[in-house]
C-alpha cells in the first residue's frame, strides 16, 4: 500500500527510503496518535498526566498498596528526578501518601490513599473499556496475541515479564 507520505518520501529522500520500514513507523505513530487521543480525554478528566497515572497504576498493583521509591521507579519508564516530581505532584492532591520505614528511616515509602485507590480504579476501568472497544472492534483475540508477541521483540521485551 502506498500513501503519499510514503510516495513523498520515496521521490524525494530515497536514500533513506525503505518501504516496509517506513510503513511500519507510520502505522505505529498512526496508532500511537489515534490511542492517545482516547487516553487523553480520560486523563484530563481525571487531571492526571501519564507519569502520574502509571505510577497510580503501580501502587496500586501492589498487594500492600504501597512501594519504595526505588521499586516504583523499577515500574515506570521514569528518571528519579521525575518520579520525584510527580510523587510530590500526587501527595499534593492527597492520592498518595509518604511514611518512614521503620527498619530504615531514610526510606519513605509511597502508599496509595483511599482517595487515590479510588481514583486509580475509576479512571483504569474507564481507560480499559475504550482500549478494549477500540481494539477489539479490529482485532481478535489470536491477532492482539500476534501483535503483543510482535511488539515485545521490537521493544526487546520477549520472554520478560511486563513490570
Amino acid at each position: 500500500m502506498t500513501t503519499p507520505i510514503l510516495d513523498a518520501h520515496r521521490q524525494n529522500w530515497p536514500e533513506t527510503y525503505d518501504h516496509r520500514i517506513i510503513s511500519l513507523l507510520l502505522s505505529l505513530q498512526h496508532v500511537h496518535v489515534a490511542e492517545a487521543i482516547n487516553y487523553d480525554w480520560i486523563m484530563a478528566r481525571y487531571r492526571l498526566g501519564m507519569a502520574e497515572f502509571d505510577a497510580l497504576a503501580a501502587l496500586r498493583r501492589s498487594p500492600v498498596r504501597e512501594l519504595t521509591p526505588s521499586e516504583l521507579q523499577r515500574s515506570m519508564v521514569i528518571t528519579s528526578g521525575g518520579l520525584s516530581k510527580v510523587i510530590q505532584q500526587l501527595e499534593a492532591r492527597a492520592l498518595v501518601a509518604r511514611s518512614t520505614a521503620e527498619n530504615d528511616r531514610r526510606v519513605k515509602p509511597v502508599r496509595l490513599t483511599d482517595k487515590g485507590e479510588r481514583l486509580i480504579e475509576q479512571a483504569m476501568a474507564e481507560l480499559m473499556d475504550v482500549a478494549g472497544k477500540s481494539i477489539r472492534g479490529l482485532l481478535d483475540d489470536a491477532e492482539i496475541d500476534r501483535l503483543i508477541e510482535l511488539l515485545e521483540k521490537l521493544a526487546g521485551q520477549t520472554g520478560n515479564p511486563a513490570p
